[in-house]
């Protein structure tokens, strides 16, 4: 399966950015997928996943409550709807798809990578 990420931005701090992970040669249907980011000098880290099915999710703390992870099964979609952004939410947002059966936090757990978006949030 081939990723494709997209929405990242230049955004002010509180605003909201979509970011949206499309699928090609395979639908999502067969994957589970994350949303990674890396911001400049740090480790790659989870910032949220879904399952399958679409019912089970898993966010970083940094984020919950703020960011929300959701399949648009028409359109092949992953999408993460970011809210209240924070300069800290700065970084290169990555999509991955791998296990149908596993919902895994860590990035070996994923067999497929999207090229990353730019997301850049001012203060």
């Amino acid at each position: 399966v081939q990723l494709q990420a997209s929405g990242g931005g230049l955004v002010r701090a509180w605003a909201s950015l979509r970011l949206s992970c499309a699928a090609s040669g395979r639908t999502f249907d067969d994957y589970t997928v994350g949303w990674f980011r890396q911001a400049p000098g740090k480790e790659r880290e989870l910032v949220a996943t879904i399952d399958w099915t679409g019912t089970r999710t898993l966010y970083a703390n940094s984020v919950k409550g703020r960011f929300t992870i959701s399949r648009d099964k028409a359109k092949n979609t992953v999408d993460l709807q970011m809210e209240s952004m924070k300069p800290e939410d700065t970084a290169v947002y990555y999509c991955a798809a791998g296990s149908k059966y596993r919902l895994s936090t860590s990035d070996s757990g994923y067999d497929y990578w999207g090229q990353g978006t730019l997301v850049t949030v001012s203060s």
